[in-house]
């Protein structure tokens, strides 16, 4: 048992920077080694690119039910120097831009890749957000100033649908057209898509995965949502009653929760998946700039027991009891080697316990973390 000046006791991992920090709150509690995921960076995950391809901004990372990892990135985010091999006349031997969208397989083997302009769809003008669902269907969405839509293709790129359009928003109540969004999540059983809309909208959206029709959506709190001029976020001000921009992540738990990822406002919010609010959480309250909200992976054991938190303005990782939304882990800090991050922007989690991670602005790479305890019983 852990009392007094115990408790916020920490452990140190080499590359991997804070591979765990036991948090305990509420009184005293007792841990056994093991339950609790930590982790070693796999400095040679990914393997090297074919055809003199690089990635560029990674805007979305995901597993799919066959334990492989997709990513979006944006090839129009990489400068002349680094696609200095494509320019007319060629600035350099290297490189190339890669497509839009890449699958990996656990030992990081490029399987297929593709993305971009085609027939019968509009593609976005800044790659945000991707998510595969279990009938082998790739979801991906974007956030420039138009685009204003979600995308549907078959694991081989094939168009298949499309909802809303690469066109002006209509705001945060409209059932037809998106606002910039950021991420969706599969509520397999129900055969619905939620959306966290976004950088434009402030909410979350639902419709039917098969036909695209609007179901639901609510606001922060579950209130409907306004587009109404929010103040700068300020941690000494009351909690603010809408999302900010953008809402940057949804995820649904197999107890049938939605976690929302409210970024600015540095909190998770919980819902049923009709909208009524659960809870609410904040994490490291006094983070202004990008907010420390950026997305979250659930934990692959049969409990789900926690979720891994992506922090892009701190670049941590955080291990977050599901239970009752306490800290009892984290790995990571700013910076340029294995392990480290800068603006950490995506991750995903395989049934393994392998995390994945993606990261925007100048970073643009993807990262592997191999877990290294016993926490999926």
């Amino acid at each position: 048992m852990l009392r007094g000046s115990r408790l916020g006791r920490t452990i140190r991992s080499g590359a991997a920077g804070w591979i765990a920090a036991v948090v305990l709150l509420g009184g005293p509690a007792r841990l056994y080694a093991g339950e609790i995921p930590t982790f070693t960076v796999d400095a040679s995950w990914p393997k090297p690119l074919p055809n003199n391809w690089i990635l560029g901004q990674v805007g979305g990372i995901t597993v799919d039910s066959e334990g492989h990892i997709w990513i979006i990135h944006r090839p129009r985010s990489l400068t002349d120097d680094e696609k200095g091999a494509v320019l007319t006349p060629p600035r350099s031997k290297c490189c190339a831009p890669a497509p839009p969208v890449l699958e990996f397989d656990t030992d990081g083997n490029l399987l297929r890749a593709w993305g971009g302009p085609g027939d019968g769809y509009e593609w976005v003008g800044r790659e945000h957000g991707i998510e595969v669902d279990d009938r082998g269907f790739v979801w991906i969405g974007g956030n420039a100033t138009n685009d204003n839509a979600i995308l549907k293709f078959t694991l081989d790129g094939k168009f298949v649908m499309q909802i809303g359009k690469i066109a002006p928003s209509k705001g945060s109540n409209d059932t037809t057209q998106l606002g910039k969004p950021a991420e969706t999540t599969i509520d397999k059983d129900a055969n619905e898509i939620y959306v966290a809309d976004g950088y434009g909208n402030h909410r979350v959206i639902v419709f039917d995965a098969t036909t695209g029709a609007y179901k639901r959506h609510w606001g922060a709190y579950g209130h409907v949502p306004n587009d109404d001029q929010q103040p700068p976020y300020d941690p000494t001000a009351p909690v603010s009653q809408q999302f900010a921009n953008p809402v940057h992540c949804v995820k649904i738990a197999n107890d049938g929760l939605v976690y929302v990822c409210d970024r600015i406002n540095n909190r998770i919010q919980i819902f049923r998946k009709d909208g009524t609010f659960v809870n609410e959480w904040f994490f490291e309250k006094n983070t202004l700039g990008n907010g420390a909200v950026w997305d979250i992976a659930i934990w692959p054991d049969p409990k789900q027991s926690y979720l891994l938190n992506a922090d892009g303005e701190n670049n941590e990782i955080r291990i977050i009891n599901r239970s009752d939304g306490t800290v009892v882990g984290r790995f990571g800090r700013s910076g340029r080697n294995a392990g480290q991050f800068h603006w950490v922007h995506a991750i995903a989690v395989d049934a393994k316990g392998n995390v994945y991670t993606a990261e925007v602005d100048n970073a643009k790479r993807i990262q592997k973390f191999k877990l290294t305890s016993d926490a999926l019983r």
